[in-house]
């Protein structure tokens, strides 16, 4: 019983380790659930010449959308668009007309990313005292337009024609309600006297 007691426990040990291992081996496998794809990385829905008009309380018509491709992202509820071309009024009708190669659009289209061939045009208008405000167009290969707040914004080289003056930047940020236009880099400019009667 002595040497019986002295191995005793390696035996237990031993007997404990088999019944573990049996019941490793007799427990039923259940399958990992698959992880849920994250929201945003795959389009929801296509759209091939299209068209998405939103309008304002009253009726009238605020901006439009159109394009030769769409595709929709639901985690970033934005819109990519190939062959994009945009119009917008603002709330004292004046247009602004935007296009390029391809777009990414927010939801309400207030915020719209231009990449290749990119060209903004905010059509001439008159001001509060009613002179007469120059026509605007912005082109470059990226550009960020603003809707609502009227800006428009770059990081890479421009060109801005305002009337028959014409400039050209490495970047640029123009607040339209502010009438200022930061134009950064290698700036040059064209000034066109205007003539007087």
């Amino acid at each position: 019983w002595d040497r019986l007691s002295i191995y005793l426990p390696v035996v237990l040990m031993g007997l404990f380790a088999l019944g573990t291992y049996w019941l490793v081996r007799s427990t039923p496998l259940f399958m990992p659930s698959k992880p849920v794809a994250e929201a945003g990385h795959d389009p929801d829905y296509f759209m091939r010449n299209f068209s998405v008009k939103t309008f304002d309380e009253t009726g009238r018509l605020k901006s439009e959308v159109a394009g030769t491709d769409a595709r929709h992202f639901p985690g970033a509820e934005t819109l990519e668009i190939d062959g994009v071309r945009s119009r917008s009024f603002d709330p004292e009708g004046r247009l602004t007309t935007v296009s390029s190669r391809r777009a990414l659009t927010n939801s309400d289209n207030s915020e719209i990313q231009l990449m290749g061939e990119a060209l903004v045009i905010r059509q001439s208008s008159r001001d509060i005292n009613g002179k007469t405000q120059p026509s605007m167009a912005f082109r470059g290969e990226f550009l960020h337009a603003f809707m609502e707040t009227e800006q428009v914004k770059s990081h890479l080289p421009v060109e801005l024609t305002r009337g028959r003056d014409r400039f050209s930047a490495d970047s640029l940020d123009f607040d339209t309600r502010a009438g200022i236009v930061l134009l950064k880099g290698r700036v040059k400019g064209v000034l066109i006297p205007t003539q007087t009667p």
